[in-house]
This record gives structure tokens, C-alpha cells and sequence, in this order.
């Protein structure tokens, strides 16, 4: 009788599961989608405004000293970012509610002056703190705090980029590499969309970039991108070297946060200046520069630009300014692709693409989510459809980099659970 009981009881208890996360994941999807909304329309005001009025770039020095204030006003000088977000899922450790409302400005006023940043790295922390917030504000569990914590990262990723089954995705496998929190796939989902239908509510478009010159499936495209992908590993490595590297050097010579800001301000400026004297009327490498991956992916892209991007993003996070590296890694990404695939008898475009989502790849350590990222981005409007054969060659090339960037990793609280090279338990954070 107790076995009917037990059983009985367990057949209650997964509808209820099931039906307490549509709503609560509903409901998180809601909110984030909303402020992730009113995220992209400020973002895409002072991008406006800064091309427009060229001298704000001058204020860059000032820019980045008022951010540090602003933190250190806030008690949050010592903020780590991304990493703060992957904590508290693996941890349950709290996020605080004001570092949405600080991040979301001072990304904006990051990108208003000129500084070489992305979006999603803001964004993932808003949806993170506010959902952290709603689940102690429900008064949640430990185990259900990090669902709902996942449950922001995904509703804030796919408002922004319009890609659900990445981001749902994405908040499953970034923070442990090697483990899936299953546990938290429906909720994640159904929170992904619901944060997507909201940005299409308030006119945010969806990331799309329509592939030209895809292969068939050959021994000879295989080949090709598998030297790609090798080229791409290393590069992730290099990208993720100097992403750590140089604010390491700020510290060191510069241990005051708010001179390390002004010099970070002014390097920005003096490389701008240089670009422009080289290249007259050229301001590629100031904010996200989204309309160079898109030229990109048309198959024009100078063959410095990935080079010249690690340099800007580099110097302009490592000295206290916000935003996130994501973008910047598809630029890169991107730009070198579209480089390097015509030297392998490749189309430009492709390379591009492949670009993109590998170099993300190798330096988020996702691989799952960078081939739902490559069938989102790239699966329509391209010229070739993706089939089967075309996304095996996007997979074999993103496995190559994944495998080959070694334990590198953009986020230093990412912990690589099981070795990349054997079934072993290694747990130890990215390098």
C-alpha cells in the first residue's frame, strides 16, 4: 500500500513540476523580455548617436571614469560580470538586484562614447539579477534558484538575438562544461520564447545572415573545414589570451580603477586616430561594429579587422568599461573567416559563418549550442538551404575547434567538468 502511495504521490508531483515552471518561466520570460527590449532600443539609440556625432568618442576617458564611480557607489567595484551570473547557478549564490539597472547603463553609456564592446554579456547579467531577484522574492529553493536564474540568461539571450533554442541552450551548457542541467529544459524554453515574443512585440528584429557558396558534402569540403576549424581553435585561443591578458597589465600599472579607466579612454582614442590615418573615415572598431559581420558575411572584410577588433574589445573592457566580448568574437570570427576561406578554395561567406559560430564555440566551450546557433543564424534566407550535409560540415568544424582550444574559456568561473580529449572527471575551471 505504501508503494501505491509512493508512486501515486510521484505521478502528482511531475504535472505539478511541470505546470508550476510554465508559469514561473513564463512569467520570467515576461519580465526580462521587456527590459531586454528596452535594453536593445537604448543600445541601438547610441550607436545611432555616436555615428552621428563623432566627438563623442572624445568622451571616452570621462565615460569610463564615470562607470567605475558608479560601481564603486553602488559597492560593486569588485563586479566580475558573466561570471558573477555562472556562480550563482552552480553555487546558488544570490545576485544582487542592482546590478541590472548599473550594467544596463553603463553598457549603453559604453557604446555612446565608443568603446568596444558586445551586448549579450550586459544582458545575460540583467536577466540573471532580476531573475535571481524573483526567485528569492518567491522564495525558491536552492535548486529551483538556479533554474530561475537560468531561466533569464535564456529569455534575455533570445530577446536580444532572436534565437530561442540557442539561448535556451546556451543557459544549459555554459556553466559546466561537460554536464546538461536537464532539469531546467523546459523552463528555459518555454522562457526563451516567451522572451522572444516580447521583442517582437516592441520591434526588436531577430540576427539572421543569409549564407551564400555553401558546399555540398565532400571529401574535399570536409577536408578544407576541418583545416578551418583547426585555424579557428587557435585563433579562439589567442582571442581569450589577450581578453585576459591585458587587463592584468592595467592592473599592474595602473592599480587606481578610476586612472585605469581614463588610460583605457584615452589608448582607445590614440588606436582610433591611428585607424583613421591609416584608413581615412574608418570607425569599424568603435562600439559592436554589427555592420562589418554583416559585410562580412557578404564576403568583404579586410584582412587586419579580426586583429584590429581583439585589440579595441581588449583594451576597452580590460580598463573597467561594460559590455560583453560575444559580438566582438563573431566579428572576429567573422572577419578572419571570410579571410581565410578563399585561400582554401572556399566561398567568403561561408567562411564567415563558419567563423562566427566556431570562434564562439572555442571560446564559450558550447559546442551544442553553437550548432543550434549555426542553424538559427544561418538557416534561412540562405541561398543553399542547410540540410543535413551542410550542417554536418558546420559540426565537424565547430568539433575541431571545440576540441582543440583546449581548457581556454572567456569565462573564468566556467567550470570544464570532463576532459575534452578523454571520459575522465577533471573539473577545473577554464584557463
Amino acid at each position: 500500500m505504501e508503494d501505491w502511495k509512493n508512486r501515486l504521490s510521484a505521478l502528482v508531483a511531475e504535472p505539478a513540476s511541470v505546470l508550476k515552471w510554465l508559469i514561473f518561466s513564463g512569467l520570467i520570460g515576461l519580465i526580462v523580455g521587456c527590459v531586454s527590449a528596452a535594453f536593445y532600443h537604448a543600445f541601438f539609440w547610441a550607436t545611432s548617436a555616436r555615428t552621428t556625432h563623432l566627438w563623442l568618442i572624445g568622451l571616452l576617458p570621462l565615460g569610463g571614469v564615470c562607470i567605475v564611480a558608479l560601481y564603486r557607489l553602488c559597492g560593486l567595484e569588485k563586479d566580475q560580470g558573466t561570471n558573477f551570473v555562472l556562480v550563482a547557478v552552480r553555487e546558488n549564490v544570490p545576485l544582487r538586484l542592482r546590478t541590472a539597472p548599473l550594467v544596463f547603463f553603463s553598457t549603453i553609456l559604453t557604446h555612446l562614447v565608443g568603446g568596444s564592446s558586445g551586448r549579450e554579456g550586459a544582458i545575460l547579467q540583467i536577466g540573471g539579477s532580476i531573475s535571481s531577484k524573483v526567485g528569492q522574492w518567491m522564495k525558491l529553493d536552492d535548486k529551483d534558484s538556479r533554474i530561475i536564474t537560468m531561466c533569464g540568461m535564456a529569455a534575455a539571450f533570445s530577446a536580444l538575438f532572436g534565437t530561442p533554442i540557442t539561448a535556451a541552450m546556451f543557459a544549459m551548457e555554459v556553466v559546466s562544461v561537460g554536464v546538461l542541467y536537464y532539469a531546467a529544459i523546459v523552463p528555459c524554453a518555454i522562457s526563451s520564447i516567451m522572451g522572444l515574443w516580447v521583442a517582437k512585440l516592441f520591434h526588436v528584429p531577430a540576427t539572421a545572415f543569409p549564407l551564400t557558396g555553401i558546399p555540398d558534402l565532400s571529401p574535399v569540403a570536409l577536408l578544407q573545414v576541418i583545416v578551418l576549424g583547426v585555424l579557428f581553435a587557435l585563433l579562439s585561443i589567442l582571442f581569450c589570451r589577450i581578453m585576459h591578458t591585458v587587463p592584468h597589465f592595467y592592473q599592474r600599472f595602473f592599480p587606481n580603477s578610476f586612472l585605469r579607466a581614463a588610460v583605457g579612454g584615452f589608448l582607445v582614442i590614440a588606436l582610433t586616430l591611428l585607424v583613421w590615418l591609416w584608413n581615412p573615415f574608418t570607425f569599424d572598431y568603435n562600439g559592436a561594429g554589427e555592420s562589418i559581420i554583416h559585410a562580412a558575411v557578404e564576403g568583404h572584410a579586410r584582412p587586419e579587422a579580426f586583429l584590429l577588433k581583439m585589440l579595441f574589445t581588449a583594451l576597452t573592457l580590460g580598463a573597467g568599461f561594460k559590455g560583453g566580448e560575444i559580438v566582438p568574437v563573431f566579428f572576429t570570427g567573422a572577419t578572419f573567416g571570410c579571410t581565410v576561406a578563399p585561400l582554401l578554395g572556399l566561398s567568403p561567406s561561408f567562411g564567415a559563418g563558419l567563423g562566427m559560430v566556431c570562434v564562439f564555440c572555442g571560446v564559450t566551450n558550447c559546442p551544442i549550442t553553437s550548432l543550434l546557433m549555426a542553424l538559427e543564424l544561418f538557416g534561412e534566407g540562405s541561398s543553399a538551404m542547410f540540410t543535413g550535409q551542410s550542417m554536418g560540415l558546420f559540426a565537424v568544424c565547430i568539433a575541431i575547434s571545440y576540441t582543440l582550444s583546449g581548457y581556454y574559456g572567456l569565462y573564468k568561473e566556467q567550470k570544464i567538468v570532463y576532459s575534452k580529449f578523454r571520459p575522465e572527471f577533471i573539473n577545473k575551471k577554464a584557463d
